[in-house]
């Protein structure tokens, strides 16, 4: 930064000069004493402070001042800073969750979100993470990842399969052998001597898994989820449109402590606020099979609390299905779902006995997309689509 230096005019001070008063002048001169004395004080204070050194915290305090950071601050500062932080950072202490969502909340939607690169820095960071975590991660919240790296997430906590017929003691010595190589890499072993089966049971500890918007996620890495992550409790599948109702059923089979389900799709009725960011092919691949959907739901996964259905094209029939196989639910989001009625949903849900909130499909529908005219009158449109904010 340069200097500016201004040549101010002299000006005769001796003309200007006030006298104080004693007792002000005595006051100055007090506080300029207590000034000086202040500054001398800090100065001496300084010079006897030990000097801090960061590269000499011991490991403990640096995961320790660490953990208070979040994931992307640990990413952008102090794994960049040098090989003994690089180290701390990977602590599997600071990775039993992987949280990108609020991340992605706070900035609007980009349509370099859905480019094949930006894919593979999200999976680069996943993948990274579930190594890190050493079986210790419990939550995943992404978007934009791929089928290969939640596979990969999935398959890291179960490695190995190995049936061995122990009747040969070649047999019996390849067995002992695979099992201490395996305690060597630090993979819990649990053997079955009647059936011969080895597993690995690292870490199938996944409870949340919130997926958004990942179109190339497909029933492949579902079917990979579901058999390995069977204490999954919260599932975001929303705007996965390559996710089918048969995944659905695989999980709920398979997750029996599921309580939390998300399948929202885009507003296909306004897919304005997508247009332009959203690549126009995913837009036209909606699902059309909601009321299958549905019927896997109430059918697989009996114990829900939670569900939204966000622009669902399932019908009364679906709703049916699943207020009839999941009695427990407590929250119930229909917005958007135009082919129900208010009386639809009044009858499917007279028997949820712990509904507490449900969210009606009210919305706003333009003239171009239905015609009103054949309703005749207003309140019977209102009826059939509960649309509270559209009126003359």
């Amino acid at each position: 930064m340069t200097a500016i230096s201004m040549t101010l005019p002299k000006m005769d001070t001796s003309a200007t000069k006030t006298e104080l008063p004693s007792p002000f002048q005595a006051r100055a001169n007090d506080n300029h004493h207590h000034r000086s004395m202040e500054k001398r004080s800090e100065d001496d204070e300084t010079e006897s402070r030990p000097s801090c050194d960061w590269a000499e915290l011991t490991h403990e305090c640096l995961i320790n001042i660490l953990s208070r950071l979040s994931l992307e601050h640990r990413w952008r500062g102090p794994m960049l800073a040098c090989k003994s932080w690089l180290h701390a950072c990977q602590d599997p202490s600071l990775h039993s969750s992987f949280d990108l969502e609020t991340r992605f909340n706070s900035e609007l939607e980009s349509s370099r979100w859905w480019t094949p690169d930006f894919e593979r820095r999200v999976d680069s960071m996943l993948r990274s993470v579930v190594d890190w975590s050493d079986g210790s991660i419990t939550r995943i919240r992404t978007r934009h990842c791929s089928n290969q790296a939640l596979s990969f997430a999935a398959e890291r906590f179960e490695h190995f399969w190995f049936v061995i017929l122990s009747w040969s003691s070649l047999l019996f010595k390849l067995d002992f052998i695979w099992k201490v190589e395996a305690r060597d890499y630090g993979i819990p072993i649990l053997s079955s001597a009647r059936s011969g089966q080895t597993h690995s049971l690292r870490c199938r500890n996944i409870e949340v898994l919130s997926i958004k918007s990942c179109p190339n996620v497909t029933d492949a890495s579902m079917a990979t989820v579901a058999f390995r992550c069977s204490l999954l409790m919260e599932l975001d599948i929303s705007y996965c449109y390559e996710i089918s109702h048969e995944s659905l059923a695989l999980i709920g089979r398979n997750c029996p402590n599921l309580k939390i389900l998300k399948r929202n799709l885009m507003n296909w009725l306004d897919p304005s606020q997508h247009v332009g960011i959203v690549p126009d092919e995913y837009l036209n691949a909606c699902p059309q099979d909601g009321d299958v959907e549905a019927a896997a739901i109430g059918k697989s996964i009996p114990h829900l609390e939670h569900l939204e259905l966000r622009f669902s094209k399932l019908s009364a029939k679906g709703l049916a299905s699943i207020c009839e196989g999941c009695s427990n639910l407590e929250y119930l989001d229909l917005f958007g779902c135009v082919n129900l009625t208010g009386r639809d949903i009044a009858n499917a849900s007279a028997n949820l006995k712990n509904l507490k909130e449900i969210k009606r499909p009210n919305f706003y529908i333009p003239r171009s997309v239905f015609h009103t005219e054949r309703y005749g009158h207003w309140r019977l449109y209102d009826e059939r689509f509960q649309t509270d904010v559209f009126r003359i």
